[in-house]
C-alpha cells in the first residue's frame, strides 16, 4: 500500500489505518462522534492557506459532500489538488452550515502527489472533455454522483428480485445464437486474421476457430434464462450485452448492461405488473437512499428531475395497445420527423409525445405488429400482432421492452424458419416446447438507459464508466 512505501514517522498513523472512517459515516454520525480522534483518507478537492490556519476539502468518494479538515499551514507545503492524504484529527463541530462536523488535523501524510498538470482543477469541465480522460472523471461531482446512484440502483434490483424469489442466473456472454434475429452482433474469433484458414469453396472455415463455429457476444441474456425458468419457474440475468450497431448517437452504446427477468406460468399483464413494480421500487430506494447526488442532479442537471421522479413513482401506470397509441399520434396535429403509420417501429419522438405529452406520466403499450418484433414473441390471435410490450417514460422513451413468448412448438419452429435463421442452432430452444412447455415471458431493461432516467444524465456515454461507441474502445 501506498502508506507503507512512503516511509512514514509515524506508526501510530500507520498502525491505525486499518480503522480509517468514510467520510459519508462521519458526516451520517450523531453528536457522540464530536471528541473522537478518528483517520481520514482521500483526495484533496480544494486547499485554503489563511496564514494562520488552512482549509482542506476532501473527498473520498463516499458521499457527494466534502469532508472540511482544519490543519496548520507547515501541514499544506506540498498539497494540491488531486493530491492523496491520510489525515488523522479530532472532530468538532462545524460552525458552518454546510455540514454537522469538521476535523481539527493533528497529522497529515501525503500519500500521492498530485502535478500541476492535474486536469481536473476547480472549475466546470464539459462532459466531451471528461470522456476523453474516463480513468479521472469518477473524481468530480457528477460522474462520482453517477457511480453511486448505479451502485445503488444494482443493488436495489438484485433485493427487488431476490425478495420476489427469483434466482440470479449468469448467463453466457459468448454465444452461438442470435437473441434478436438482427445479426448486429460481435464476432468471438481466436483465428489468424492475416491468414486465416479456408475451406475448399473459399470461405473462411469456422471449423478451426476456438469453438469449431461461428460464435458472439451476447446482445441478450434472454433465451438462456427461459431454459432456467423452465426449471426454476422465476429467474432474472443481469450483465453485460453487446451490439455491433454503428450507431453514433446519445441514446446507443456498443457494450450495456440489461437486467432480464424471465417467469414461467405468466401472461402479458403479469409481466407488466411486474415491469411496473421493479421501477417504481428503484424510484424509492434510490430516493430514499441518494438524496444528496439527486438533490444535485436536480440542481445541475435537470431541473425539476426530483419531481419528475416522484410524479412516476406515485403514477399507475397507463395501459394502451400499439393501435391505439397510432391512432393519437395520427390525431395529435404534430409533424413528426418520422411518419406515422400502422406497421413503422415507433421512434424516440413517437415515445416521449405519448409519454411526456398525451399521458403526462408513464404507460406500457402492447401488441405489437409481429413484422416489426422479434421471432420468439407470441402470435396473438388477431394473426397482425404480438403479445409484446414497451414500457414508456418521460424524457427517456421506451425504457423497458418485454413479451410473452412464443411456447407452441410449431408455432415457434415456424417462426425461427420465417426469419431466416439457422433451424439446427436453435433446436434446444425448440426443446423447451417439447418438453413441458408453459406460458412464459420477460423484459428486458438497458441499465444505462435506467441510469439516465433517473439522474437526468443527456448522453448514455456518461451513464457508463467506459463508454464503448464505434470507434471508441479507450481505456
Amino acid at each position: 500500500m501506498a502508506i507503507r512505501c512512503g516511509k512514514m514517522k509515524s506508526p501510530s498513523l500507520e498502525a491505525t489505518l486499518k480503522s480509517r472512517k468514510k467520510v459519508k459515516s462521519i458526516l451520517n454520525a450523531d453528536e457522540s462522534i464530536i471528541g473522537q480522534t478518528l483517520l481520514v483518507c482521500g483526495w484533496v478537492r480544494t486547499v485554503r492557506d489563511q496564514k494562520s490556519f488552512a482549509f482542506i476539502e476532501l473527498t473520498d468518494g463516499s458521499s457527494f459532500a466534502n469532508f472540511q479538515i482544519i490543519a496548520e499551514p507547515s501541514m499544506i507545503e506540498r498539497l494540491s489538488t488531486g493530491a492523496a492524504i491520510a489525515v488523522q484529527g479530532e472532530i468538532v463541530k462545524s460552525p458552518g452550515g454546510k455540514q454537522k462536523y469538521e476535523m481539527q488535523a493533528k497529522e497529515l501524510r501525503l500519500l500521492g502527489t498530485s502535478p500541476s498538470d492535474y486536469p481536473l482543477q476547480k472549475k466546470r469541465h464539459s462532459f466531451d472533455f471528461l470522456r476523453t480522460i474516463a480513468h479521472l472523471r469518477p473524481r468530480t461531482n457528477t460522474q462520482g454522483a453517477v457511480a453511486r446512484v448505479r451502485s445503488r440502483l444494482a443493488y436495489a434490483t438484485h433485493r427487488f428480485f431476490q425478495e420476489r424469489g427469483f434466482f440470479y442466473l449468469q448467463s453466457s456472454i459468448i454465444t452461438g445464437n442470435d437473441c434478436e434475429g438482427a445479426g448486429e452482433m460481435f464476432q468471438v474469433t481466436t483465428l489468424n486474421l492475416d491468414n486465416p484458414p479456408k475451406t475448399e469453396e473459399g470461405t473462411l472455415d469456422t471449423s478451426k476457430d476456438f469453438f469449431s463455429k461461428p460464435t458472439f457476444l451476447t446482445v441478450s441474456g434472454q433465451l438462456n434464462a427461459e431454459a432456467y425458468a423452465s426449471a426454476l419457474s422465476d429467474v432474472y440475468t443481469f450483465g453485460p450485452t453487446f451490439r455491433a450497431e454503428n450507431s453514433h448517437t446519445s441514446r446507443h452504446l456498443a457494450e450495456f448492461w440489461m437486467i432480464e427477468p424471465e417467469l414461467a406460468f405468466a401472461d402479458l399483464p403479469m409481466i407488466a405488473d411486474l415491469a411496473e413494480d421493479y421501477l417504481k421500487a428503484l424510484i424509492t430506494d434510490v430516493l430514499e437512499n441518494c438524496a444528496e447526488d439527486l438533490a444535485f442532479f436536480n440542481q445541475f442537471i435537470e431541473k425539476g428531475l426530483l419531481s419528475r421522479l416522484t410524479h412516476v413513482q406515485n403514477s399507475p401506470f397507463v395501459r394502451m395497445t400499439y393501435t391505439e397509441a397510432i391512432a393519437i399520434l395520427e390525431k395529435s396535429g404534430r409533424s413528426f420527423e418520422y411518419p406515422i403509420k400502422w406497421g413503422a417501429d415507433l421512434q424516440s419522438e413517437h415515445e416521449r409525445y405519448l409519454s411526456e405529452e398525451h399521458c403526462k406520466g408513464p404507460l406500457i403499450l402492447t401488441d405489437y405488429p409481429k413484422e416489426i418484433k422479434a421471432f420468439y414473441m407470441r402470435d396473438n390471435d388477431d394473426g397482425k400482432t404480438v403479445a409484446a410490450l414497451d414500457v414508456l417514460v418521460p424524457r427517456v422513451g421506451e425504457i423497458i421492452g418485454g413479451s410473452q413468448r412464443e411456447e407452441r412448438h410449431d408455432r415457434l419452429k415456424e417462426k425461427i424458419v420465417s426469419h431466416d435463421l439457422p433451424l439446427e442452432e436453435y433446436q434446444w430452444y425448440l426443446d423447451l416446447r417439447k418438453y413441458g412447455s408453459v406460458p412464459h415471458g420477460g423484459f428486458g431493461l438497458g441499465f444505462e438507459r435506467l441510469v439516465q432516467f433517473i439522474t437526468g444524465i443527456e448522453n448514455i456515454r456518461d451513464a457508463i464508466a467506459f463508454p464503448r461507441v464505434p470507434g471508441n474502445c479507450s481505456f
